[in-house]
C-alpha cells in the first residue's frame, strides 16, 4: 500500500521509508517505532543493530538525513501529537508512553519542536482553538 501511495508522480518518499531497507538502519528504524519509550542510546541503538557507535550514526545520518537521536525525539514528539489526538490519556500518561520521564520533559521537547505546548495541541486538534503545528507526523 505505501509503495503505492510513493509511486504517485508529485509524492516524496520519506527518508525512513527508502532507508527501511537497509540492514542497518532499517533494522535501527524498527527498533525505534517499536520501542520508542526505550531509553535509548546510540551506543544502545548501535548494539542491538550490530554495529559501532560511529558505524550506526555514520549510515543513519547518512541515510534518514539526521543522527539516530533527533530521528528519535521527532518520531516520540510525533507519536505524543497523535495520541493527544486520539486518546484522553493525560500528557504525564503519553510522556511515558513515548519515553519521556514526565509531563514537563514532553512539553519542552514538543513545545521546541511544534511550538506549541501539548495542551494546546490537544485543544487545537478538539477544535476548541486553532493553532499550527509543524514537524514530522506519523505519516511523514
Amino acid at each position: 500500500m505505501l509503495r503505492g501511495w510513493f509511486d504517485r508522480p508529485g509524492t516524496a518518499t520519506p527518508a525512513w521509508y527508502r532507508a527501511s531497507d537497509d540492514p542497518v538502519v532499517g533494522h535501527a528504524l524498527r527498533l525505534l517505532h517499536d520501542r520508542p519509550a526505550d531509553p535509548w542510546t546510540v551506543a544502545k541503538l548501535a548494539a542491538e543493530a550490530g554495529v559501532s557507535r560511529a558505524a550506526l550514526a555514520r549510515r543513519f545520518t547518512e541515510r534518514i538525513g539526521e543522527p539516530p537521536m533527533t530521528y528519535l525525539t521527532g518520531w516520540r514528539i510525533s507519536l505524543a501529537a497523535d495520541l493527544l489526538r486520539g486518546t484522553d490519556d493525560t500528557v504525564g500518561a503519553i510522556a511515558r508512553r513515548v519515553g519521556y520521564a514526565n509531563t514537563f520533559a514532553l512539553s519542552v521537547a514538543f513545545k521546541r519542536l511544534r511550538r506549541i505546548t501539548p495542551s494546546e495541541h490537544r485543544a487545537a486538534a478538539s477544535g476548541t482553538r486553532e493553532a499550527s503545528t509543524g514537524g514530522r507526523s506519523m505519516e511523514d
